[in-house]
């Protein structure tokens, strides 16, 4: 049974903890409000511009004129998986549920007899994917200075993609992050962004239905030039999901910690209280004994 002074040493030493928890709690709620305003922003962008390649591409039609991002290398042989994931860990399962969700897709298309190559964004999902798919990762991206997330850092990102797909090396590009529902909810997604096939009707319709529109210069030209900024917007969007939802995990991870240090605080100070009162109980009777015997 421990002492009483190493009790009294881990209940300060919970205490510290519980310090430490409760004030990065309230950081992340402090950066949760941004970090989410940022990502619900760039939403209505990313949709929008998605309407707008789809109306591009119906006036095309599916001719010769649309642009190998769009139509791709008629092959699926080669995979890209771009793997974005938090710099940080202590928030919770956020970065494990990301890895998993690729780790599946990995183990999936492996078995198809696909050849896999990954491109890990964040420090933790290269962690966690190295220890069985070190050989698959040809590059990683370390985003640790970057205070805050720019277009800048996501265009880099999709120019090195872009770049590997001119070179003939990958025929189809998944991004893989997790999109912001809620401090508690975030989920896993997987997009394509090689070949960027055309979005759904749905996207049609929200964007104008049936309207005609006339394009200067000519569409294939303008799809060239848009395709890469779409690359770059789909990347730059999952880059503040993920900020919103390391975030709002953290938050949540840390009001759970401080919650575990007091529950853990109250069961010591208890066994702490116990153990004096025995002692102190051991010791009046000691004397009371002693004194009975003169």
């Amino acid at each position: 049974m421990p002492s009483l002074k190493d009790l009294r040493n881990r209940i300060a030493s919970v205490k510290a903890t519980q310090k430490i928890t409760k004030a990065m709690q309230m950081v992340a709620a402090a950066k949760l409000r941004r970090a989410q305003e940022a990502a619900e922003a760039a939403r209505p962008y990313s949709e929008r511009m998605g309407a707008v390649l789809a109306n591009i591409t119906q006036a095309i039609g599916g001719g010769g004129d649309a642009p190998a991002l769009m139509t791709g290398t008629g092959k699926d042989d080669v995979h890209l998986l771009v793997v974005c994931t938090a710099e940080r860990g202590l928030c919770g399962g956020f970065n494990s549920q990301i890895a998993r969700f690729a780790r599946d897709h990995i183990r999936k298309l492996l078995a198809d007899g696909k050849q896999v190559k990954i491109i890990c964004v964040g420090k933790k999902g290269f962690d966690i994917l190295r220890r069985d798919y070190g050989a698959l990762i040809i590059e990683r991206v370390d985003l640790r200075e970057v205070k805050t997330l720019g277009f800048v850092n996501a265009d880099a990102i999709a120019k090195k993609v872009i770049h590997l797909f001119n070179e003939g090396g990958f025929d189809i590009c998944t991004l893989f992050y997790s999109q912001f529902k809620s401090v508690i909810s975030q989920i896993p997604t997987a997009q394509q962004i090689i070949p960027a096939g055309a979005p759904s009707a749905a996207a049609e319709v929200k964007d104008g239905g049936s309207a005609v529109y006339e394009y200067e210069p000519e569409p294939g030209e303008i799809l060239s030039d848009l395709i890469p900024r779409n690359i770059s917007v789909q990347v730059f969007r999952a880059l503040l999901e993920n900020a919103a939802g390391e975030m709002g995990a953290k938050m949540s991870a840390m009001d759970n910690a401080t919650r575990n240090a007091g529950d853990m605080i109250n069961k010591l100070s208890i066994t702490y209280n116990r153990q004096r009162q025995a002692q102190i109980t051991k010791e009046l009777i000691e004397i009371i004994s002693g004194a009975e015997a003169l």
